[in-house]
């Protein structure tokens, strides 16, 4: 016999030979488990049908009843009814029930479908922990600008892309980057797995590099703009002069006209102010 077992519950623990440190409230709680050790399952047909599975916990009514794996959660009613042979899976929530033979899944109800209008987004790591990116300078040190670091960018191909069968069944159209690539280009761009291989990109970090290029961009433009507003003045300022000399010129040729007109025959003038010829007697 195994040692170490609690059970409370019709047929809770009924069928254990050598598993140990098992405990099984609620009837039927763990009433399969023979050989399994430290499983805890608290509620009605919890863990039924685990035989040889280890260090599983389930609490509430049909929690992980059909689980055989190891290292499962369950918390709620039927939470991971569906779950069969898989091993650590974390099942939250009334009625996520969780899939036949899955392993490394996690459900958490009631975050789909709502909406949060603050806060910050949660990353979880290689070693799933859950946290939230800081912004604050109290967090950081060697703060310098992007410079240009944020060019990578423009080595980087962005693809459309399927997720395998087993991971989306729909095979909706993706779009985004491929991590080995992405690596090849900036190393410190990549989300890496507990093997420390290519994993996902962190895409915030992406989006920071496409900020700092727009300013950059922007800045051009400003700079260009001003150029050309510098420019626009300088011919503007030309314009008028030539225009003002224009009009020098323009009255200046007045005056000459408006004298030859007064000089000609027609118009009396020089010619009329003349003396008339003098006849000399010259014996």
């Amino acid at each position: 016999m195994g040692l170490g077992n609690t059970a409370l519950g019709t047929f809770s623990l009924f069928s254990v030979t050598t598993g140990s440190f098992n405990t099984a409230v609620g009837g039927g709680a763990l009433s399969s488990n023979m050989i399994g050790n430290d499983n805890t399952a608290a509620g009605a047909g919890a863990l039924n049908d685990n035989v040889d599975g280890n260090e599983n916990a389930a609490v509430g009514l049909n929690a992980l009843v059909r689980n055989t794996g190891s290292n499962n959660v369950a918390l709620g009613s039927n939470a991971g009814s569906q779950a069969t042979s898989g091993s650590d899976n974390v099942y939250i929530g009334y009625n996520i029930q969780g899939s036949a033979g899955e392993s490394n899944s996690c459900y958490i109800k009631s975050i789909f479908g709502q909406t949060a209008t603050g806060g910050s987004a949660v990353f979880i790591d290689a070693n799933s922990k859950l946290g939230t990116l800081t912004s604050s300078k109290r967090f950081k040190e060697d703060i310098k600008p992007v410079g240009k670091a944020s060019e990578a960018l423009f080595a980087l191909k962005p693809v459309t892309f399927h997720y395998k069968k087993e991971i989306d069944p729909a095979g909706t159209a993706q779009l985004g980057l491929v991590a080995e690539d992405v690596e090849r280009v900036n190393p410190d761009l990549i989300v890496r797995d507990k093997e420390g291989k290519p994993y996902s990109v962190r895409y915030d970090q992406v989006n920071a590099m496409l900020l700092n290029e727009f300013l950059k961009e922007h800045r051009t433009v400003q700079e260009q703009k001003a150029i050309v507003e510098q420019l626009k003045q300088d011919f503007q300022s030309r314009l008028a002069q030539q225009q003002k000399q224009i009009e020098e010129l323009t009255e200046g040729l007045q005056k000459v006209s408006a004298q030859l007109t007064a000089a000609s025959p027609s118009g009396g003038g020089l010619e009329a102010s003349k003396s008339a010829p003098q006849v000399v007697n010259n014996p």
